[in-house]
């Protein structure tokens, strides 16, 4: 680059050219677009409450085992991070089931990956109608590796069980405060 045409350049690329200025357009466009539809955050604060309000009158119910456990509370801290509501609405039930297989065989017949899945079918009730409202599933799967240390597969399989509940914890919290903020905008 010479001198000259340093003096003459913009000091920011893309602002003085045509490309610079069409991408600004289209991107206020596409946002006002938004605003538009009748998009709205989810867990937006809003005059009439969002999803949060109606997220923390669900009572989380008992999982069974650790790993029921270890999901119970990842639900509460997404569900109630403000703890239990002293009259809940609604009550959500899930089975959680978990499904582990070998997928990586060598020719000595051991493995060397493995995959766990989770899965967990929950229903939420309504308390005061003793009804069920909805009902789902949601699956996670994740690999991990086998390796000869059994401290090493122990861990990575502790992490990939971690992480397949997260994942269920957030696709759970995510369906709920879907439907529920759903059903408060209906009025039910």
């Amino acid at each position: 680059m010479s001198w000259r045409s340093a003096l003459t350049r913009a000091p920011w690329p893309c602002a003085q050219t045509r490309a610079g200025w069409s991408r600004r357009s289209l991107l206020l466009g596409a946002l006002s677009a938004l605003g538009g539809c009748g998009f709205a955050p989810l867990y937006a604060e809003r005059d009439n409450g969002g999803a949060e309000e109606e997220l923390a009158a669900v009572k989380i119910n008992t999982i069974g085992d650790r790993n029921g456990q270890m999901l119970h509370n990842l639900l509460l801290d997404r569900i109630n991070p403000k703890g239990r509501p002293a009259t809940p609405l609604y009550s959500l039930d899930i089975q959680l089931t978990e499904q582990k297989a070998n997928i990586g065989i060598i020719k000595d017949s051991s493995a060397t990956l493995a995959q766990l899945g989770s899965t967990a079918s929950y229903t939420l009730y309504d308390l005061k109608k003793r009804v069920a409202l909805q009902s789902g599933r949601s699956r996670s799967f994740t690999s991990y590796n086998i390796v000869q240390s059994d401290f090493a597969t122990l861990s990575a399989e502790k992490d990939a069980r971690e992480r397949t509940l997260r994942e269920l914890a957030d696709d759970i919290t995510t369906k709920i405060a879907v439907f529920l903020n759903a059903r408060k905008q209906q009025g039910s």
